[in-house]
């Protein structure tokens, strides 16, 4: 269900022609995954989105755990037992929040060895720019096949967001029931 209510989604959002999110492929210093949106909210209502269960259920899915202390989860609970999102290792109120990111079931030595994703607030113009950057990237296929899975899909990710801040927090029980 997860996919489908995705594909939705970026569709809702996104032009044909444009993704209002723009997606870098870095190689220096490091490898390196960079998203850059500019959402018409405030920082305090991006920091909430980020730090709070009910923030975070207003945009990125319905089963979350969010607990905001260096340890804590920011985890989301699809359907049939699969998780996203990982483990906070740091944040600065109102700025950032760095996690150590799960990659997808489907990519088990990327999934437990983890990047790290920081996700980091700054204001812009009426907005906020919301900057995703994924580090801690190796060497290797299954590497490789989840850095370009991840240029796709932290875009969506951050295409959600948008969404959320351009039409209302999303109503999960009328996608479910639509299924």
């Amino acid at each position: 269900m997860h996919k489908t209510f995705a594909a939705l989604l970026l569709a809702a959002t996104l032009t044909a022609a444009e993704n209002p999110v723009k997606v870098q492929k870095l190689d220096q210093p490091e490898k390196a995954l960079k998203f850059e949106v500019t959402v018409p909210a405030k920082s305090a209502d991006i920091w909430r989105a980020f730090a709070t269960k009910e923030g975070a259920q207003e945009w990125l899915w319905p089963d979350m755990s969010v607990d905001l202390r260096e340890g804590g989860d920011w985890v989301v609970h699809y359907p049939g037992g699969k998780t996203g999102g990982g483990t906070i290792i740091a944040f600065e109120p109102m700025k950032s929040v760095t996690i150590r990111a799960m990659a997808p079931e489907q990519f088990p030595e990327v999934r437990r060895e983890r990047t790290t994703a920081v996700f980091s607030f700054e204001p812009s113009g009426s907005g906020t720019k919301v900057t995703l950057l994924q580090t801690g990237w190796r060497e290797g296929k299954e590497w490789d096949e989840a850095y370009e899975y991840l240029a796709k899909g932290n875009a969506q990710l951050l295409s959600q967001l948008l969404y959320r801040f351009t039409n209302g927090p999303i109503d999960w029980s009328k996608l479910q029931q639509s299924k």
